[in-house]
């Protein structure tokens, strides 16, 4: 009977560490598994985000006139007639 319960016990003990620590994947491989997933979602939410973002400046880019604007001074250097650019060279 004493033997019976120690087999039994050590048997359990092996079954739940084979379940933790064991097999193709284990317990801690799919906790790994759902951290990965995790990071994963929070950086599509992050891209999500910043694709949303860049699709309200696109809009404005090709509607707003001031945004037009801006982008043309600031990119290309455009002016309007009666002004003048100044430029500010580093010091070397």
């Amino acid at each position: 009977m004493r033997w019976g319960r120690l087999i039994a016990g050590v048997l359990a003990v092996g079954g739940v560490a084979f379940g933790i620590f064991g097999g193709e994947y284990s317990t801690l491989d799919w906790w790994q598994l759902k951290r990965e997933v995790r990071a994963e979602e929070r950086s599509i939410a992050q891209l999500r985000a910043e694709v949303d973002s860049l699709g309200v400046w696109a809009a404005l880019v090709e509607t707003d006139s001031a945004t037009q604007e801006r982008v043309a001074r600031e990119r290309f250097g455009m002016i309007r007639d009666g002004e003048m650019v100044y430029s500010v060279a580093p010091e070397r």
